[in-house]
């Protein structure tokens, strides 16, 4: 079913700069391109120093520029964006508002956002959207900034998925793309990567701090936390086969691997990522999962939980801040856990249903 051009729904589209030169030219010229025009772009600059907010503002004038004067992440960078945005729709239906969050490394295909949008008015029960991430890769020229860009058929990401041991995989990631996932579904969640937010839900899910994303996270993993609060609060996920984009997403590999090929996959990362990655990962069962919860999966998650903490203190020495850094703030998480848990409006056994 087309848009409607009579009533057509409003879109802000945003993305966090942080010395994104390289990727924002590409993902620019993907935003000019396509088919659906009526949207805003509002940009939060975290502090760069590559001339990313000059290349704006000269390319660019019309756009809304937030400047900050240095890194703050990037949760609280977008929900500054978020929150200008809803903000800026005070009297509009907000059903028929939604926010695309997007990577400044992610091109979109031309009719990306139409395809998105026309998912998001058809399903008015769902608060959140996807499109088919493929990966793409980068060429090795000297030019920071005109770097070609090879897109392909892998697979990035065509939504969040769980198992029992409460671990979160980006679906079909690192698979040929061959038309296995090509059915619309809905999903436990999407990929902050590239994420069709509706402003109602994110309204639904807002925290009494006025947190969207959880700014103590600063990065990584908050896209499933966001999307664990919007299952609790009875708002689907879905993937939306027909909207595509492509991600040049600095680690990737399979879907499903074995322990060993996790322990691989975990060693590439930056000792940064590594660090961030751990603490929110257990800042995400400590916010999200109930004592019920915690005790019928308590079998597969505990004995998970044991041999990752295990193996920070034996053999990352670089993530033992975590450690320090998630009990430090453990009682602010326990605060945010009791006005999740409190506000849930679905049975348990509605979102435990993901993780089996």
């Amino acid at each position: 079913m087309p848009l409607q051009p009579s009533t057509p729904p409003k879109l802000s589209v945003h993305f966090v700069a942080w010395n994104s030169m390289t990727n924002m030219p590409d993902l620019f010229e993907s935003i000019e391109n396509q088919t659906y025009k009526d949207f805003t772009v509002r940009v939060v600059d975290n502090g760069s120093s590559d001339g990313a907010e000059k290349w704006l503002r000269e390319k660019y004038p019309s756009i809304t520029i937030i400047r900050n004067t240095r890194n703050l992440g990037f949760d609280a960078a977008h929900n500054q964006a978020l929150r200008f945005a809803i903000d800026k729709w005070a009297g509009e239906d907000l059903s028929r508002c939604y926010i695309l969050v997007v990577n400044p490394d992610v091109i979109l295909k031309p009719d990306c956002f139409e395809k998105l949008l026309v998912e998001a008015e058809a399903h008015p029960e769902a608060g959140s959207f996807t499109p088919k991430l493929l990966k793409t890769f980068k060429d090795k020229g000297t030019d920071e900034v005109l770097r070609e860009h090879t897109n392909s058929d892998v697979i990035d990401s065509t939504g969040l998925r769980a198992n029992r041991f409460r671990w979160f995989y980006e679906r079909g990631a690192g698979e040929l793309d061959k038309g296995q996932f090509d059915a619309s579904r809905e999903v436990f969640g999407v990929s902050g990567a590239s994420a069709l937010y509706r402003a109602t839900a994110l309204q639904d899910i807002k925290m009494s701090n006025g947190e969207y994303f959880d700014n103590d996270f600063f990065a990584y993993k908050e896209d499933i936390d966001l999307a664990w609060r919007l299952q609790g609060k009875g708002w689907e996920a879905r993937f939306v086969p027909e909207a595509v984009a492509h991600h040049a997403r600095g680690m990737y590999g399979k879907e499903r691997v074995g322990f060993f090929e996790r322990l691989k996959n975990r060693r590439q990362k930056s000792k940064q990522r590594s660090f961030y990655s751990t603490r929110n990962h257990w800042w995400l069962l400590v916010k999200n999962m109930s004592l019920a919860e915690l005790i019928f999966s308590a079998p597969w998650v505990l004995p998970a939980e044991v041999a990752r903490f295990v193996y920070v203190c034996l053999f990352e020495p670089s993530s033992w801040l975590a450690i320090f850094d998630f009990f430090g703030k453990l009682p602010k998480m326990l605060r945010k856990r009791r006005e999740i848990l409190f506000g849930r409006s679905v049975p348990r056994k509605k979102i435990t249903a993901w993780f089996i």
